[in-house]
């Protein structure tokens, strides 16, 4: 089974690779990154068919060019330099760097493995391919399809019959069912509705002329873990610091979770909560964490009606709609979804991640508020960041 290709157009990924590549290519081009492929889920067996595909579709990723209309809509973008624009000007994604394997068990194996400012760019493009050649040659695509539509024929039911009375921006690049269904849904959300404010994917950004939006991920602080002068423990900070220099605080929305939420507060201090518009919720009670941020924003004197929490961890309509009822009145919310916007349908979507793991040859980890969703290749290092954490909450914790 042939596919069409799955990618074509270098813009079709999310924002905040092209904001992280940025700092990247002013401030870091010396480090190097490996990333390896997970798949969450249980029982998910890959086929040599399936793989020839993934390659193929790499393949004529590689052969992308940014042509001269997308350069200038990255360059239409406040915040994205032009010598950033110029640099993607000769850019493009190297084959080289990528390696794609199946493991006898039906396993899929992916390694990206490059400078960072190139092998960064990968990963939302291979996470595209490899869901949905999964999904239209594991499946009868078109039933999913239809299931999908009937699921968002109720979602934008909900939307305008007051069900559901929040906004939200659309986060599905990476575990979309396909090109085609991503689209069609954020079509229909801008025009059926008036609850999509904007969306990750910067292609469908600039196609349908809405907001794309982005800060930045766990990868842009795990860099740091890999950096020899930056101690541990202070990684947050060093990220941060870069991040606002770069875009003075116009880019503002910083991930708490990378290292823990507690640790991130350390260096969110009143300098960081005056520079940064909001914050980011992506693992651990989300009730909880809203709570502690705010605590957070009033004990520097800030008023929390002024700073945005946005949510974005596995989040369902239903939930989103509770959320915004709970902190509504406490400050300003917003909401990123993804998977059950771009890949909701009968089947079980894929929870697959392509995570950094070293940098310049050092292994880097992400702690998560969720422990379960710690990723990491070298255990010892994981056991070493979490004791260094350790030490450093415990030292300071009369800051908290």
């Amino acid at each position: 089974m042939k596919l069409e290709p799955i990618i074509v157009s270098l813009l079709d990924t999310d924002l905040y690779k092209f904001n992280m590549d940025q700092v990247i290519f002013h401030k870091h081009t010396d480090l190097c990154g490996q990333y390896y492929f997970k798949c969450r889920n249980e029982n998910i067996v890959f086929t040599g068919e399936m793989v020839k595909e993934i390659n193929e579709q790499v393949d004529h990723l590689c052969s992308l060019r940014f042509s001269k209309k997308e350069l200038d809509y990255l360059r239409s973008i406040r915040f994205i330099k032009d010598d950033y624009v110029e640099f993607l000007r000769l850019w493009h994604p190297i084959r080289d760097y990528v390696r794609i394997e199946l493991k006898e068990n039906g396993e899929l194996s992916v390694e990206i493995n490059g400078p960072l400012f190139s092998a960064m760019q990968f990963e939302i493009y291979l996470l595209e391919i490899i869901n949905e050649t999964y999904f239209r040659m594991a499946y009868d695509y078109e039933k999913l399809k239809a299931s999908a539509a009937a699921r968002l024929d109720e979602k934008i039911k909900a939307m305008n019959d007051g069900t559901y009375t929040f906004k939200f921006a659309e986060f599905g690049c990476r575990r979309r069912l396909s090109r085609e269904w991503q689209d069609e849904v954020i079509y229909r959300l801008i025009t059926e509705t008036d609850k999509c404010v904007g969306t990750s994917n910067v292609y469908l950004a600039m196609k349908y002329n809405i907001t794309p939006v982005g800060t930045y991920a766990h990868e842009f602080v795990q860099m740091y873990q890999g950096i020899d002068s930056i101690p541990l423990a202070y990684t947050n900070y060093y990220a941060m610091k870069d991040w606002y220099n770069e875009y003075n605080g116009d880019n503002g929305t910083a991930l708490t979770d990378t290292v823990t939420t507690d640790l991130f507060l350390l260096d969110f201090n009143r300098s960081m909560v005056n520079n940064y518009t909001g914050v980011r919720h992506d693992s651990g009670d989300p009730y909880e964490w809203g709570e502690k941020i705010i605590a957070h924003y009033k004990k520097y004197g800030v008023d929390p009606k002024t700073k945005l929490l946005l949510f974005s961890d596995s989040l369902t309509f239903d939930r989103a709609q509770a959320l915004y009822d709970y902190f509504r009145d406490k400050t300003r919310v917003s909401f990123g979804i993804g998977t059950f916007v771009s890949n909701d349908t009968d089947a079980e979507a894929l929870n697959i991640v392509i995570k950094l793991q070293y940098v310049n040859g050092r292994p880097v980890a992400k702690l998560s508020d969720t422990p379960s969703k710690a990723m990491c290749r070298d255990e010892g290092y994981l056991e070493y960041l979490k004791r260094s954490v350790a030490f450093r909450l415990d030292r300071e914790k009369d800051r908290r």
